[in-house]
C-alpha cells in the first residue's frame, strides 16, 4: 500500500484534534499485539490506563441512527451545589488526572462545583465527538480510501456509525446535566450507562482497525487515544458528582428482597392469541386481525399500538422480519405501546439491523427452532466481528420472544456473531443464540435476557453492557483442536463504568457435542478481555466441564489485579471454589456483594422491565 492514504489520513484526522493535543500533550500509549497463544477472537486495544498494558478487545460497530432524544425535562429543580472541591481533588476519580486537571484549568471562573466540572467536561467531550463523526464522514465522503481495501473501509465505516451514536449519547447527557438530581436513581443510572457507552464505543472503533492489521492504525492512534481519555475523564468526573450525596439504593443491607419478590407474570395470553387465532390467510384480512389483538391485549399487561404479521408464505403482511422492522414508526415513547411483530414458524434467511430510531419494537415468534433468524457472515469472509451478526440491534426498549438467531459459519471461520446488541433497556425472553466463536455479542447499554439458550466456544458471551441473565440455559460446544472455550469475555475498560456480565440462576453445561468428548476441551467461566473486566456467576448450576481453577487469563497477567471476578451460592460439579485461581481481582461474594449485581441494582430493571411483562427476579 502506497504511503500518501496514509500521509492523507494522519493530517486529515489531526488537524481536527489540534487543540485536544496542544492541552494534553501525551505520549501515545503502546500498542501490544496477541501473544502466541492468545485466540484470534479480539484485537488489542488503547491502554485504559497509562500505567497498565492493553489487554484485547471486540470489535461493534451500529448502524446509523438519529441523535437519542433526551428524556423530558424533570420538574424538579436543579441540584443543590455539593461541598466545594477544588479540580486537583476532583481529577483523582479518573484515569487520567493530568489530562483532567488540564481540561479543568481552562475554565475561566475554576468552578468549585463538582456538577460544574462534569459538565464541562462533558461539553469538551461533545465537541470532540462532533469532530471525529465528522472526521470519518468526510474522509469517506472524498473518496480518498479508494486505496485502502474492503476491510479497512468496513472498519472506518463501523468507527464513522460508533462517532454518531457517541454524539447522540453525549448530546443527551449534557442535556440531562442540566438539571440532574442526584436524587433520581434512574436519571443517575441512564447517564452513567451512556458515558460508558460512549468510551465502549471508541474502543470498538480502535478495535476494528487494530484486527484488520492496516497501516491506518499509526495513523489514527494518537488521535483517537486522545479522545479516549477525554471520555475517560468525562465518565469519572460526572460519576463522581453524581454519587457524591447520592444514596442509592443498592447499598441497602437490611431487607433485601429474595428470588420471588414481585415477579412479574409473561405474556402467555398474548402469545396465545398469536399462535392460535390469528394467522391470516389470502381470504382474511391482517390489518382488521390485528385491530382486534390490539383490543383483546389492552387490559392484559403490556401496551400495543401496531401489529403485524411476517411469514414466508407471503399470505401476511411481510415475508421478512426486516420489512416488518422497516415499517415500523420512529421513535416510539414508552407511553406509545409496542410495534408488535409476529414472525411465523420458518427459518429467515436474513440480516437483519433494527437501527437506533426503530425504538419499542416487540418480535415474537412461534418459538425456538420453530421461527429462526440465519445468517453465516464471519470475520475469516472479510467481515467485521461487529457487523458479522445475523442480527443487529440498536433500538431502545427492544423485546424479542420465541425467536432463534443463529450464525451457521461454524468454528473454523472464527468471530462469528449471531446477535449483536447495542440497545439500551434491551430484553430476550425464551429465544435461542446459536454460534461458536462469539455467539452473543452483548455491546453495550442495558441489557437483560430470561429463559434463553446460549450455544458458543470461545468468548461466546462477550462485550461490555450492564447485563444480567436470568434462568438461561449456557452450552459450551466442542470447539477447534488445541482451542479453550471460555464462556464470557467481558469488556470493561474503565474502572468508573457501569457495565459487566451478570449470571443468576442458569445452567452451565456442555452441549452434546463436547459431552460425548468432554475430555478433548478445557473449558473455563471467563477471561478478561480488558483492564477492568467484570463477570459474576450467582446461585447458578455449573457443570462438570469447567476446570478447577475457574477462570483463564487473557494476556498474561493482564488485568488480573484490576478485573472483578466473582461467585456466589452455586452449585454442581464444576462450582467447588477450594482450587479457584488467587488473583487478587477474584472474589467470593457476599450476600451484599451479590446484591449489587441483581436486576434491582445493576440495570434498574424494576424501571423498565414491568413495561414488558417478562418475568424477573429483581434480588437474590
Amino acid at each position: 500500500m502506497s504511503s500518501s492514504p496514509m500521509s492523507f489520513l494522519f493530517l486529515f484526522f489531526l488537524s481536527l484534534f489540534v487543540p485536544l493535543l496542544l492541552a494534553q500533550t501525551p505520549s501515545p500509549s503502546p500498542i501490544h499485539t496477541p501473544s502466541p497463544q492468545q485466540s484470534p477472537t479480539h484485537a488489542p486495544s488503547p491502554s485504559p490506563s497509562p500505567s497498565h498494558a492493553p489487554s484485547p478487545s471486540p470489535s461493534s460497530s451500529p448502524s446509523h441512527a438519529p441523535s437519542p432524544s433526551p428524556s423530558p425535562s424533570p420538574t424538579h429543580a436543579p441540584p443543590p451545589p455539593l461541598p466545594p472541591t477544588s479540580p486537583s481533588s476532583a481529577c483523582k476519580a479518573t484515569l487520567y488526572p493530568k489530562l483532567c486537571r488540564s481540561i479543568l484549568s481552562s475554565i475561566q471562573s475554576s468552578p468549585s462545583d463538582p456538577y460544574k466540572f462534569g459538565k464541562f467536561s462533558v461539553k469538551q467531550s461533545l465537541k470532540q465527538a462532533k469532530r471525529l463523526a465528522k472526521a470519518f464522514t468526510d474522509f469517506l465522503k472524498k473518496k480518498k480510501s479508494s486505496s485502502l481495501s474492503s476491510a479497512e473501509i468496513a472498519a472506518l465505516e463501523d468507527c464513522s456509525e460508533l462517532s454518531q451514536l457517541s454524539v447522540g449519547y453525549l448530546e443527551s447527557v449534557s442535556e440531562e446535566l442540566k438539571s440532574a438530581d442526584p436524587s433520581n436513581t434512574e436519571l443517575v443510572d441512564k447517564i452513567e450507562t451512556y458515558l460508558s457507552a460512549v468510551a465502549t464505543n471508541q474502543y470498538t472503533c480502535y478495535d476494528e482497525l487494530v484486527v484488520i492489521k492496516s497501516n491506518i492504525v499509526n495513523a489514527l492512534a494518537v488521535p483517537l487515544n486522545n479522545v479516549t481519555q477525554l471520555y475517560s475523564v468525562s465518565l469519572g468526573l460526572v460519576a463522581q458528582a453524581l454519587k457524591k450525596n447520592l444514596k442509592k439504593h443498592k447499598t441497602r443491607k437490611h431487607g433485601l428482597p429474595t428470588q420471588n419478590f414481585k415477579v412479574r407474570q409473561p405474556l402467555k395470553k398474548l402469545i396465545k392469541l398469536l399462535h392460535t387465532k390469528y394467522s391470516c390467510t389470502a381470504s382474511s384480512n391482517c390489518s382488521t386481525r390485528s385491530e382486534r389483538i390490539l383490543k383483546e391485549t389492552e387490559s392484559k399487561g403490556i401496551l400495543l399500538k401496531e401489529f403485524v404479521i411476517v411469514s414466508l408464505s407471503g399470505t401476511d403482511n411481510f415475508t421478512s422480519i426486516g420489512e416488518a422492522i422497516a415499517a415500523a414508526p420512529d421513535n416510539l415513547r414508552p407511553e406509545d405501546g409496542y410495534f408488535l411483530i409476529y414472525a411465523k414458524e420458518g427459518s429467515y434467511e436474513e440480516y437483519v439491523t433494527v437501527p437506533f430510531q426503530k425504538k419499542n419494537i416487540l418480535l415474537i415468534g412461534d418459538g425456538i427452532n420453530k421461527t429462526c433468524i440465519t445468517g453465516n457472515h464471519s470475520v475469516v469472509d472479510g467481515w467485521t466481528t461487529f457487523n458479522s451478526s445475523t442480527f443487529a440491534v440498536s433500538g431502545e426498549r427492544f423485546v424479542a420472544v420465541d425467536v432463534t438467531f443463529r450464525n451457521t459459519a461454524g468454528p473454523e471461520k472464527h468471530q462469528a456473531v449471531a446477535l449483536r446488541n447495542n440497545a439500551d433497556l434491551s430484553t430476550f425472553y425464551h429465544c435461542s443464540f446459536e454460534g461458536y466463536q462469539d455467539t452473543l455479542y452483548v455491546h453495550s447499554l442495558r441489557q437483560f435476557y430470561r429463559e434463553c439458550d446460549i450455544y458458543g466456544t470461545v468468548d461466546f458471551i462477550f462485550g461490555n453492557a450492564a447485563v444480567v441473565f436470568q434462568s438461561c440455559n449456557i452450552y459450551a460446544r466442542k470447539p477447534l483442536p488445541n482451542q479453550k472455550n471460555a464462556v464470557t469475555a467481558q469488556g470493561r475498560t474503565d474502572p468508573n463504568q457501569s457495565t459487566g456480565i451478570s449470571i443468576q440462576n442458569c445452567r452451565i453445561e456442555a452441549a452434546p457435542d463436547l459431552a460425548a468428548d468432554l475430555k478433548s476441551t478445557k473449558s473455563y467461566l471467563g477471561r478478561p478481555w480488558k483492564l477492568y473486566s467484570r463477570t459474576v456467576y450467582m446461585q447458578s448450576y455449573i457443570g462438570e466441564l469447567i476446570q478447577s481453577v475457574g477462570w483463564l487469563e487473557w494476556n498474561g497477567t493482564d488485568g488480573l489485579d484490576t478485573l472483578f471476578y466473582g461467585e456466589f451460592n452455586n452449585f454442581g460439579p464444576g462450582s467447588d471454589t477450594s482450587k479457584r485461581v488467587q488473583w487478587n481481582g477474584y472474589n467470593i461474594l457476599s450476600p451484599t456483594q451479590a446484591w449489587n449485581f441483581t436486576v434491582y441494582n445493576f440495570t434498574l430493571g424494576n424501571t423498565w422491565l414491568p413495561d414488558t411483562d417478562i418475568p424477573y427476579s429483581e434480588g437474590l
